[in-house]
């Protein structure tokens, strides 16, 4: 197996080198990201809100109360908030990126861009939810924005890639 610096473009390789596909791995992390890691059914848990017959409505339903019984304060209602959108936000671009990772591998995208593009992404989209969860103060919120574009600009940049792989 190559070294990860050869396997993202970073490092020269021998020719005997084989270059893996990062891909599945990069997609494996990103569903557990998703939909596990950033499930805010977690935190609700911690703070005992969290109703399993209906978790979606949760803190509607009972988030007010729970402040004003002093079970959690509002600045913990409010980061559970930002949990909730920052969940919907990974479990939403998923397909995005599934589908440009996966489109540019069956392209024949070279792997090491492949597994640059994947490594970039998936820093932005850590640093996406964490961002989204614990930052409150208005202007360093806009992180938040320009996270969701490095990774985005990932993925259109391996659509780019598979496009031109397809039309040589």
């Amino acid at each position: 197996m190559a070294p990860l610096g050869v396997a993202l473009g970073l490092c020269a390789a021998s020719s005997l080198t084989k270059i893996p596909n990062y891909a599945p791995a990069f997609l494996s992390f990103h569903f557990i990201w998703a939909y596990g890691v950033l499930s805010p059914r977690t935190l609700k848990q911690w703070y005992g809100i969290d109703h399993n017959e209906s978790p979606r409505h949760d803190l509607n339903k009972y988030g007010d109360a729970a402040v004003k019984s002093g079970q959690i304060t509002q600045k913990q209602l409010d980061m559970l908030r930002r949990n909730e959108s920052a969940h919907a936000n990974a479990v939403e671009n998923y397909a995005f990126f599934v589908g440009a990772i996966g489109f540019a591998s069956l392209a024949g995208v070279d792997r090491r861009l492949v597994n640059r593009a994947g490594l970039i992404y998936t820093i932005a989209r850590v640093a996406y939810g964490f961002v989204y969860i614990l930052v409150e103060d208005r202007l360093w919120s806009q992180l938040r924005g320009f996270t969701w574009w490095i990774g985005n600009c990932s993925c259109l940049y391996l659509l780019w890639q598979a496009g031109s792989e397809l039309n040589a």
